[in-house]
């Protein structure tokens, strides 16, 4: 087949013409985003027991829950948070089972459950991470709450009529509420309770279907509508109707308000009340192109609407993207551009356009494969395709140069294409078959950090399957066209001083593997010292490990969290007060770069992401920063200088100045400590807190075990029953009173309203009142005093309960700054220092480490277990091809040769050896032994040729010496520009880059002068004899 492509006039273009037209077909379809999604499989389950404390939740709801769930198959963990009137589990799916399944088994275990209280809700159950978040629009306006909301919910529905916007949800509210709120004064002077007033507005407030009228023409529906739909309608309603026909309306009695539910859900935009529509994707949009509509409709949207009405875009987590593939395309032109000027150097400007002419061709018909097997244009793609860069160029540089050897003895140039092609055919298959077997074995990393990198072999797979093709079939019918088009054209100055420069350089290297062949023990020895050091360096500690590079963006946040039930004015206190100190710093960043720091600021009451849970207590100030790329300071140092300026703020638990975007290893701090008793693991908890903050780079410390709001319990007198008062009775008239009743839920518009008889806030805001509160007799309306029938004591308990796999568990999290400090070194040093006497402090607390910690060895040991059996199926093909079992041996050598070469350039560009760093490495194994594989195959010519051991390994060196050292400069040139890239963005890259280009430096370096030298050993050992021609 090689041959009849070479030779037919049209069948190589044709095939170039085929994959390339695929590529363009298929490329725009591929999506768009930051990087690859990460499957989660959890489902959560959400249940409403409204009053209930968190310990009453974690009796009647986590319980319950757990001892259903608890039989399903491939649960890895299963979660239960208990909060004020919610429970919340969260049921985690090992990797390994089918997630449809599991979701049906979970559902099917939630609605068997027949324990639930009376008063709790349905179940929702619902998948988590289905959805990733595109961009949040601020529609800021000074217009009462309820109108901005009205107006929001019309933008929606304008949003979702425009094609390619999936799913927008408006935030900044809780639930719409009529609230009937009425006073003590009142309801004594008519002699009424609340529960009188609810049923009486129920029955009065109805739209029910009640059946069908048949005639023999046509059928009727009859319905009762008599709902009262708005404030002024509800006024209407008769309470109180008098013998002589007066009456009482609820207008008389009670203030009716149209509001919302929570005072503190409540949002601005710089300082003008907001509401949030927050755009989502599911997995298969592009989220550029979302982002592309939104900007048009808000565009379209802000002409239409009164200029007082404000549209910006905020929380935008896709713009972020453009830059990130921008940084990547300059890149990768830069590093193609290197590659063919190193190319047109060896062999001439026709030579190096066909050479290099194969990257896009392998790339666009790449492109065909990727969006088959639903891979995206992503920050790990795009690595994966300049990492290509290099590889791609191996095999066709191998064939050219034999192809240009077979030339210069004299052969036309199709026989010269034909020979050259057929006698590095099957060191070129071998070096692809090696290097699948690393990549296919990264395809099933585990954990989080494993889904994320993914992409990287996925990818490389795609590409170098395609230019072995366009390699074989392609290259070779173009190559001699170009040799019998520029056979007499003269090389220029530039490139024959190159030349004869380059083979000065081969006469001397020649000259050094001829001596060091005579002094192999003393100079592999040397080799095997410095393989030595750097893997000490790695285990001492001088070069670190932690998970994953740090990746910025530009949002910035504070997040706060006051005493639980602290009001919302002292936390809007608070609020300006963290505000105040972040202008400080955008006043000094704008004095000194005359640009301000600060591009929009959000502020969420009643919200903070590492609380989990709700209240006038909370709320998070998030800051849109100037880009990365335009800022002069990382986000670090920004949020350094926000905590030096704001200080201690005594009146708040904690307030966490950090990025909100977790990096895919999760958490730096991350702690576990499940046991029985609460006051003993917050004990713990602080105390491991306390040692915690000691070391450098460690913030924003906390843990989600915290005192609850101060409870008043009641306890009926011993009198209270004789007069005819049940607990029962008592609950119901209190909670109607602090609670409300909900009488009924109504849809006006687009909305959904709840009906609710409640006790005005004048009437409840004492602890007198509480006292003194009436409770009307059940038969003779008499008004009791509870003070009167109750006994009151105050208690506290905790805010939230979390049960762990039917465990009482606190979580510890926390932040480390990578400039300052290393997750895994604070570990180690904990691991020495402290651990051991905390645990004997503490015997019944197990203690338990997630997040980075966790996710970090568990993709690290599949990766090494992917490395392994890569490694033995190379073994494997290279001894049937060798038909040896030390030959392998001698190719595989040049592996731990890449990895000196890692360590010491991590050691150089000052990073942590992280992920993507051992990826790298591990990618290198497939790359580096493809050098050695045809410097085998030399030796073992030269040998069945009649030649020595000694002779062979250095003639065979030098005949290699062109084509490894051009492999591998078209690889670190590709790369050499992201290596140098200062990007926030490419923090995530470098660790690559690093790996594979210093990598790739010590092996050929070493590989040229360590396979002879070991070749000879082998020889002097008595492992490799000589074999005359025809033997194999």
């Amino acid at each position: 087949m090689i041959r009849y492509f070479i030779q037919h006039p049209t069948a190589a273009n044709l095939l170039m013409g085929l994959l390339i037209v695929l590529g363009l077909v298929t490329l725009p379809t591929l999506k768009r985003e930051t990087f690859p999604e990460i499957k989660h499989y959890e489902i959560e389950v959400k249940i409403t027991y409204p009053g209930a404390t968190p310990l009453e939740i974690e009796q009647k709801l986590c319980r319950p829950l757990e001892d259903a769930i608890d039989g399903t198959s491939f649960i890895d963990e299963v979660r239960c948070e208990a909060r004020q009137s919610l429970a919340v589990a969260t049921v985690k799916m090992q990797e390994s089972g089918d997630f449809v399944q599991f979701t049906n088994d979970i559902r099917s275990a939630v609605d068997e459950i027949d324990n639930f209280p009376i008063d709790s809700e349905e179940p929702i159950i619902r998948e988590l991470g289905r959805t990733q978040d595109v961009v949040t629009i601020a529609l800021s306006a000074n217009l009462p709450k309820t109108e901005l909301k009205d107006l929001a919910e019309d933008i929606k529905q304008r949003i979702l009529r425009v094609p390619g916007i999936p799913l927008v949800s408006v935030e900044g509210f809780s639930k719409r509420q009529f609230q009937i709120q009425l006073t003590q004064d009142k309801l004594r002077l008519y002699g009424l309770s609340l529960q009188t007033v609810a049923t009486r507005i129920a029955q009065q407030n109805l739209d029910l279907p009640t059946g069908e009228i048949q005639t023999a023409e046509r059928d009727y529906q009859i319905r009762v509508n008599d709902e009262r739909r708005s404030p002024d309608e509800l006024k209407e309603l008769v309470i109180i109707k008098g013998e002589h026909g007066n009456e009482v309306r609820l207008g008389d009695i009670a203030t009716i308000i149209d509001t919302f539910e929570k005072a503190e859900d409540q949002a601005t935009y710089n300082n003008l009340p907001t509401a949030f529509l927050k755009i989502r994707k599911n997995t298969q949009d592009d989220s550029l192109r979302i982002l592309e509509t939104v900007k048009q409709f808000i565009s379209d949207e802000q002409q239409r609407l009164p200029a007082q009405v404000q549209f910006n875009l905020t929380q935008d987590f896709t713009s972020i993207v453009n830059d990130r593939i921008a940084m990547l395309q300059t890149n990768a032109w830069q590093g193609l551009l290197l590659v063919f000027i190193v190319m047109w150097l060896f062999f001439g400007s026709r030579y190096a356009f066909w050479v290099v002419m194969g990257l896009p061709v392998s790339f666009l018909a790449s492109a065909f494969l990727l969006v088959q097997w639903g891979i995206s244009i992503n920050m790990l793609s795009m690595v994966a395709l300049l990492l290509a860069l290099g590889i791609l160029m191996d095999d066709a540089i191998v064939i050219s140069e034999s192809i240009g050897k077979h030339i210069s003895l004299g052969k036309t140039a199709v026989q010269a294409a034909i020979d050259g092609t057929m006698e590095v055919k099957n060191g070129v298959l071998s070096s692809y078959v090696t290097t699948l077997c690393i990549f296919v074995g990264l395809l099933f990393l585990n954990g989080d950090i494993g889904q994320l990198l993914y992409t990287i072999p996925a990818v490389l797979i795609s590409v170098i399957t395609i230019s072995l093709v366009e390699a074989f079939l392609i290259l070779p019918h173009h190559l001699q066209h170009s040799l019998q088009k520029g056979a007499d054209q003269p090389i220029p100055k530039i490139r024959q001083q190159f030349s004869d420069a380059f083979e000065k350089l081969h006469d001397k290297v020649n000259g050094w593997v001829k001596k060091l062949i005579i002094y192999r023990y003393l100079f592999m020895g040397s080799v095997v010292g410095v393989f030595i050091l750097s893997v000490s360096l790695l285990v001492s500690g001088v070069v670190k490990f932690s998970a994953f590079p740090d990746v910025e963006g530009d949002l910035l946040q504070a997040r706060i969290l006051m005493p639980v039930g602290s009001s919302l004015a002292q936390t809007q206190r608070t609020v300006e007060k963290i505000n105040s100190s972040l202008q400080t710093v955008n006043n000094a960043y704008k004095n000194e770069y005359e640009e301000s720091l600060i591009q929009g600021l959000t502020v969420h009451y009643g919200m903070n992401m590492d609380a989990f849970e709700g209240g006038a207590h909370l709320a998070t100030l998030s800051v849109d920063l100037l880009s990365g790329e335009q800022r002069q300071l990382s986000i670090n140092q920004i949020a350094q200088q926000w905590r030096t300026e704001l200080g201690d703020v005594p009146e708040a638990l904690n307030i966490s100045i950090k990025e909100p975007k977790i990096s895919p290893a999760g958490r730096a701090i991350y702690i576990r400590l499940q046991g029985d008793d609460l006051n003993t693991l917050s004990q713990a908890s602080h105390q491991l807190q306390k040692w915690l903050s000691g070391y450098p780079g460690v913030s924003n410390l906390m843990d989600d075990l915290r005192p609850g709001k101060p409870e008043f319990t009641l306890k009926l007198k011993s009198g209270a029953y004789a007069l005819g008062l049940t607990s029962q009775e008592i609950a119901a008239q209190l909670r109607a009173a602090y609670q409300g009743i909900e009488v009924l839920e109504t849809s006006i518009n687009l909305e959904t309203y709840e009906v609710i008889v409640k006790l005005d806030d004048a009437s409840k805001d004492e602890l007198s009142d509480f006292d003194n509160f009436p409770i009307i007799h059940p038969q003779t309306g008499a008004m009791i005093p509870l003070v009167n029938v109750a006994d009151i004591s105050v208690n506290r308990d905790f805010s939230r309960v979390q049960r762990i796999n039917a465990q009482r568990a606190v979580t510890i999290y926390g932040d480390i700054d990578a400039s300052l400090n290393n997750t895994q070194a604070v570990f180690n040093d904990m691991e020495a220092t402290f651990f051991t006497d905390f645990k004997q402090r503490y015997p019944d607390i197990s203690l338990s480490f997630e997040g980075e910690i966790k996710e970090g060895p568990l993709t690290r040991n599949s990766m090494r277990k992917s490395m392994l059996m890569g490694l033995v199926g190379i073994f494997i093909l290279l001894s049937l091809q060798f038909r040896s079992y030390v030959e392998p041996v001698l190719v595989m050598a040049n592996i731990p040769l890449a990895f000196i070469g890692v360590i010491f350039g991590h050691l150089v560009m000052g990073l942590d050896i992280t992920m993507p760093s051992l990826l790298g490495f591990v990618s290198l194994a497939g790359i580096v032994v493809n050098d050695s594989i045809l410097l085998v195959e030399f030796v073992k010519k030269h040998i069945r040729a009649d030649m020595s051991p000694h002779a062979a390994a250095a003639k065979a060196s030098s005949e290699r010496f062109r084509a490894v050292t051009l492999t591998s400069l078209t690889t670190v040139v590709g790369l050499t520009p992201l290596l140098f890239e200062q990007s926030p963005q490419a923090q995530i890259l470098i660790p690559l880059a690093t790996s594979i280009v210093f990598g790739i430096i010590s092996s050929t370096l070493l590989v040229l002068f360590v396979v002879p030298c070991l070749y000879t050993i082998l020889e002097d050992c008595g492992f490799i004899t000589m074999k005359k021609e025809g033997l194999s």
